[in-house]
């Protein structure tokens, strides 16, 4: 993540962000939770059987799940926890300028954003996936703003 968004991120001084710990390629980097850690609490998602996310409050400790996810260790706070979060940082394989996210299609992250209606969203990108247009489905839930390398923090116009 650049520096300025850190400063952002910083400057805005969130009660409770949400975020989770990018794997692999994803951009962001496994120590994303630790970067966030000036907000009160962080929360990070754990992937229920059903698809949807439960949250548990980030202590520096994270295991590996059989779908190669890492989550956080220790209690689960319900999924209306994500609620709380003044800042919510969200995984994302393109977003389009008007804020259209678009998802790996499980729709885990539709569903927690729809119980968190007054938070600031912001997707995590790759450069050149911030696009014109993606695919849009009624129940997509709009980011307020992408973080791309080059660019760094860039507020949206959602839909």
């Amino acid at each position: 993540m650049r520096a300025s968004t850190v400063a952002w991120l910083r400057a805005a001084k969130p009660t409770v962000c949400a975020a989770y710990v990018p794997v692999g390629t994803e951009p962001g980097g496994p120590d994303l939770p630790e970067i966030l850690a000036g907000a009160r609490t962080v929360l990070l998602p754990v992937l229920l059987p059903d698809g949807d996310l439960d949250w548990a409050p980030h202590h520096g400790t994270v295991r590996r799940t059989a779908r190669g996810l890492l989550e956080p260790t220790g209690r689960t706070l319900g999924m209306s926890a994500i609620g709380q979060a003044d800042v919510i940082i969200v995984p994302a394989v393109a977003v389009s300028r008007t804020g259209t996210r678009l998802g790996r299609g499980g729709g885990s992250y539709d569903r927690a954003l729809a119980r968190a209606p007054s938070a600031f969203v912001i997707a995590l990108l790759h450069d050149g996936e911030l696009l014109d247009d993606v695919p849009a489905e009624p129940h997509d839930h709009p980011v307020n703003a992408v973080v791309t390398p080059t660019d760094g923090l860039v507020v949206l116009n959602p839909r």
